[in-house]
């Protein structure tokens, strides 16, 4: 099926030398929610801009519904954006603001009254049109802002960092609400954050980038559970990454003899053996008791820990991990709140272990 966007091996750089967008290929279905997450640098809002028209690619082709935009003036995109900065009028009241997209684009007077309160209903300002900007709090000028985007039934909304300026109780009665209104109205949505737990709340599918490359493709789900490579393991969510050599490559799983001298099993992840690796697991993931190694099983580490967390609903435990006299490593593990720590304190000998298929071993450059 055609995809409702394409960005066709688009590049884009501002000074001529280094791409900040390089060789970018990323398909949007129709009326999905995509995100596009990466740190500072990564090409996100670049890429974003490039979409709405406010930045031009140097090179390949942007496609929307299978025509070419890439030279499409940005108004005559029928594309909404909302920017993290609100970007409302400050001397215009909310009903003016949101009236602005309707004025610009020719609407009876009536018909912009109509479509401005149905917009100011979606977003549960009802009743505030003849305010300022300045009289409503953030989260109500971010409910603006968003209004203003609707108003005049794009083809899609582009979202750059919206909800960056707000606080933590409010960003999160933001995405619910943002959420809500997708659901609801069914129009394809680009989100661009660097916020994990966002994305992940948020999106059906995510597209992680860094420098410029888009790293990995899918579901919240599956990036977090199946991560191609170390940045995006790292990145998105948190990992352990303890350093080893691959042993043996035995059908998918690698057999990795690690620095702290303890050997494991992972799922391959692009080595093979002989090679230098790091083998990644989640914290919630390792399984830690206050045991002998030995008496855990095979594949267990020995461990000291080093300090307990408590941060609400869990428990964050910090733990050197490496056989006596050798090198060593710190690992963190998650464990639910109230769940007793049965012998675990501080500075006492402890035993770190997990499943095989929940660990990947990635090669040793990976995090570039």
């Amino acid at each position: 099926m055609q995809p409702y966007v394409r960005f066709d091996h688009v590049r884009r750089s501002f000074d001529g030398i280094v791409d900040v967008v390089r060789d970018l290929t990323l398909d949007v279905a129709k009326g999905e929610f995509l995100t596009l997450l990466g740190p500072s640098g990564s090409g996100k809002t670049t890429t974003l801009m490039m979409l709405a028209g406010f930045e031009q690619p140097d090179g390949g082709e942007i496609l929307l519904a299978g025509q070419p935009i890439t030279r499409t003036p940005a108004h005559r995109r029928d594309i909404g954006v909302v920017f993290q900065s609100f970007a409302l009028f400050p001397h215009m009241t909310v009903g003016e603001n949101v009236a602005f997209p309707l004025q610009v684009r020719g609407v009876s007077r009536a018909a912009q009254q109509a479509r401005v309160g149905r917009a100011l209903e979606m977003v549960r300002l009802a009743g505030l049109q003849d305010r300022l900007p300045a009289q409503l709090s953030g989260g109500q000028q971010q409910r603006v802002a968003l209004a203003r985007a609707l108003v005049f039934e794009p083809k899609m909304v582009l979202l750059d960092e919206p909800l960056g300026a707000l606080d933590r109780a409010l960003r999160e009665e933001m995405q619910a609400e943002i959420r809500h209104l997708h659901a609801a109205l069914g129009v394809t949505m680009v989100y661009v954050t660097h916020d994990q737990a966002e994305a992940l709340r948020l999106s059906d599918r995510i597209a992680v980038m860094a420098a410029g490359s888009v790293r990995q493709v899918g579901t919240p789900e599956a990036l977090y559970e199946t991560p191609q490579d170390a940045f995006v393991a790292g990145f998105l969510g948190e990992s352990n990454f303890l350093p080893g050599i691959v042993a043996a490559i035995e059908d998918d799983m690698a057999v990795v003899r690690l620095d702290c001298g303890v050997e494991v099993e992972a799922l391959e992840a692009g080595v093979r053996a002989g090679q230098r690796c790091q083998v990644a697991v989640r914290p919630e993931r390792i399984a830690v008791a206050a045991i002998a190694a030995e008496e855990m099983g095979p594949g267990a580490l020995p461990a000291t820990l080093l300090e307990a967390v408590y941060l609400g609903d869990h428990v964050r435990l910090l733990l050197r991990v490496g056989v006596a006299g050798g090198p060593s490593v710190e690992v963190a593990v998650k464990r639910p709140a109230g769940v007793p720590l049965r012998g675990l304190e501080p500075g006492l000998p402890a035993a770190v272990a997990w499943q095989a298929h929940h660990a990947r071993a990635f090669p040793h450059d990976g995090l570039a």
